[in-house]
């Protein structure tokens, strides 16, 4: 398990450790296009390949993607249902490619509301992939924020019987990504600004990166616009300046 930022002072890193995204857009691209929004999310998920691909390019160790939030249910149910079938799809078509590639693939959320069979072939892909080391890919599916904090403070309490105070150290165990360290930067597209409800607890410290491009349109070269980005920002921790410049000449 990591430690958090508040509690320690993370490496920093020319090419982030760790990129979450939240992939918008996807529906907002194909209606710009005369396309039913289903087109927008198979165009996303050629999108997700070639950001995967350049990940293992910049040397990026973790790769976090919102694909599904708890609140995406207020869908239209028939897009709620092609998104799931688009899921199925997905984990047939990359499973095999990313365990040939070194690529750990992690699910996480309340899987609980998914059909039986999608929840095995999650299950599935999870043990196959599971010793695979180059880069973790995690999906976040029916996940929340919110979520994610509540359901690790009843598994927290549950573990510490008798406790009356909780610190940090005794929650962050049981949070859904307690085997990644937190977000160096986070990327959302799709010209939002706005976190929503994606890993509230783990991006206390992240570097926020929004970009007008729709996901679909969101290349191998726009990620390396967000990692520069990043490589320019100055990460302090609480820290001044003048320590930050101390440490990197040392």
């Amino acid at each position: 398990m990591f430690k958090s930022s508040t509690a320690a002072i993370p490496d920093t890193r020319p090419v982030p450790r760790h990129i979450a995204i939240i992939m918008d857009g996807n529906g907002r691209w194909a209606t710009k296009r005369l396309l039913p929004r289903v087109a927008g999310h198979v165009k996303g998920v050629e999108a997700v390949r070639g950001v995967v691909e350049h990940c293992v390019e910049r040397g990026v160790e973790y790769l976090t993607l919102f694909a599904f939030s708890s609140e995406n249910w207020r869908r239209p149910a028939e897009e709620v249902s092609l998104l799931m079938k688009l899921f199925v799809t997905a984990l047939e078509r990359e499973v095999s490619k990313m365990h040939a590639n070194n690529i750990r693939l992690k699910v996480v959320g309340d899987l609980s509301r998914f059909d039986p069979k999608l929840q095995e072939m999650i299950n599935a892909a999870e043990r196959r992939t599971a010793n695979n080391s180059r880069l973790t890919v995690t999906v976040c599916a029916n996940y929340g924020g919110r979520w994610d904090i509540m359901q690790a403070t009843s598994k927290m309490v549950a573990a510490n019987p008798g406790v009356t105070e909780y610190a940090e150290e005794l929650l962050a165990p049981h949070l859904a990504m307690a085997y990644a360290p937190e977000p160096d930067l986070f990327i959302r597209t799709g010209g939002e600004e706005r976190i929503s409800n994606f890993l509230l607890w783990q991006l206390a410290y992240s570097e926020l990166y929004f970009t007008k491009t729709f996901w679909p349109d969101f290349t191998k070269a726009s990620l390396d616009e967000a990692i520069a980005s990043y490589h320019d920002r100055e990460r302090r921790f609480g820290q001044t300046g003048e320590q930050v410049a101390q440490k990197t000449q040392s």
